[in-house]
């Protein structure tokens, strides 16, 4: 799809729902709509609806964590128009503490999709009929996908021989992996590998 009929797209959409388009944007032969949180389900029937649009399939819902902002999290909505063989992706900037309505009256193959989001990033959505852990275990703490989550996570998991069963553990590192210097191994050597004394000259 040319850059030309993106634009075009984007302006339509801008014009016909400018209480809900906060911005738009064309690059590498995509479009971005940033939308209002409160006029997302608004935007996403428009979308799905209007005969110049009919982006009738839901590729994919996810989130981007950015920690560092008041609104901590960009919803990523993708959609695709097999009728004009267009695609467009809808950006909603989210606080921790809000909710985000759910989309599943309009395209119900957003279920899975945002009970995804809701396990990997530990975003509540509103209306949703069965809001619970997809991916990682119901006794699962925290929220895989945010940025401050662990990389060795809370607990590890592991079968017990003597009890029969799956128990939970805190994790116990083998290693002391957060005590890395950086250093190379070969920084802290008494003698001078060839080629040391070239930079050594400069």
């Amino acid at each position: 799809m040319s850059d030309e009929a993106l634009n075009e797209l984007a302006g339509l959409i801008a014009l016909k729902r400018a209480d809900a388009v906060l911005s738009t944007k064309v690059e590498f032969g995509e479009l971005t709509v940033t939308a209002a949180l409160a006029h997302l389900v608004a935007l996403v029937e428009f979308l799905r609806d209007d005969a110049a649009c009919r982006f009738t399939s839901l590729v994919d819902i996810t989130a981007v964590d950015h920690p560092e902002r008041p609104a901590r999290f960009d919803m990523v909505y993708h959609f695709l128009s097999m009728y004009r063989n267009q695609r467009i992706r809808v950006k909603v900037a989210v606080r921790e503490d809000e909710m985000v309505p759910s989309i599943i009256a309009l395209h119900p193959s957003a279920n899975w999709f945002e009970r995804e989001t809701f396990d990997m990033f530990g975003i509540l959505f509103s209306g949703h009929p069965d809001l619970r852990r997809l991916l990682t275990d119901y006794g699962f703490r925290g929220h895989p996908l945010r940025k401050d989550f662990p990389t060795t996570g809370y607990v590890e998991v592991r079968y017990d021989e003597a009890q029969k069963r799956v128990v939970y553990e805190p994790v116990k590192l083998v290693q002391e992996y957060r005590q890395f210097d950086f250093m190379s191994p070969w920084e802290g050597a008494e003698y001078i590998l060839p080629g040391d004394q070239k930079a050594g000259a400069k």
